[in-house]
């Protein structure tokens, strides 16, 4: 019985809002939410479905685990020097204009971390930088561009003085970066692809998914990046056939389109 509670959960969840929850690997993804349901009382998952549709506060919290939205800027900080010595400016000088995507972007710190250096290298004015996902909430958060100093662990002191400004406990992103990033709300199991990126990240997001949903990604990043084009992905996330998808290892955790 408590499977099919579960189950019911899953599709009423895709019904109502195109969420597909099959495509997360199950028992974490039944082992949050159970935590979440019981924690705002609810003693079974119908019960839970039939609150989160009509609480929208209740709505965001379902989001906000099921996207885990845990971030930072500069994570890996090693990653980020090879993608800032090496790849941006091999893309600055292919290209008169960048395109960059930061998928599943959770609360902003990936792209806000890429238009930092592109801002630095003076290369912010020719990119367009996109971030999506899809958590309402998480892209209010990214919007706002506040964060907690411990977000900026990572972050070299010299972009810590010209990109923020320290507000209490919390750091404010600068409007120039705030004004180059497009947030809005995607979702990469469901919704069709733009073209011709330059550079997509998406890190620390795929470990949750199933194979097949993995599978369907790689495929559809690889279609989205245009030929020469960079996949940056996270530290737990090699790709260890990218030849399938029609990518190579072009460094540790980065893929080029071939």
């Amino acid at each position: 019985m408590e499977d099919q509670d579960f189950l019911f959960f899953v599709r009423k969840v895709k019904e109502s809002t195109t969420i597909d929850l099959s495509q997360y690997k199950e028992a974490q993804m039944k082992r949050r939410l159970t935590t979440l349901r019981m924690k705002n009382g609810y003693d079974t998952f119908a019960s839970f479905y039939e609150a989160i549709m009509k609480d929208k506060k209740l709505m965001h919290e379902f989001l906000d685990r099921m996207t885990i939205n845990v971030s930072e800027f500069w994570r890996n900080p090693n990653r980020w020097e090879i993608l800032q010595q090496r790849f941006l400016p091999e893309m600055v000088k292919e290209n008169a204009k960048l395109k960059c995507w930061s998928a599943a972007c959770s609360t902003g710190e990936e792209p806000y971390s890429l238009a930092m250096i592109l801002a630095k290298r003076q290369w912010l004015a020719q990119a367009h930088l996109l971030a999506t996902d899809l958590d309402d909430n998480a892209l209010e958060k990214a919007k706002a561009g506040r964060y907690l100093d411990r977000s900026l662990r990572d972050v070299p002191a010299e972009y810590v003085k010209t990109y923020f400004s320290e507000e209490g406990q919390m750091y404010q992103v600068s409007n120039e970066l705030k004004k180059a990033v497009q947030f809005q709300k995607g979702n990469l199991l469901t919704d069709p692809f733009d073209r011709n990126f330059d550079l997509i990240i998406c890190r620390n997001v795929m470990i949750y998914f199933t194979e097949e949903a993995k599978n369907l990604l790689y495929h559809k990043f690889a279609e989205a990046l245009k030929p020469g084009g960079i996949l940056f992905v996270g530290s737990t996330e090699q790709i260890f056939t990218p030849a399938q998808y029609g990518l190579e290892s072009a460094d540790t955790f980065f893929y080029r389109k071939m």
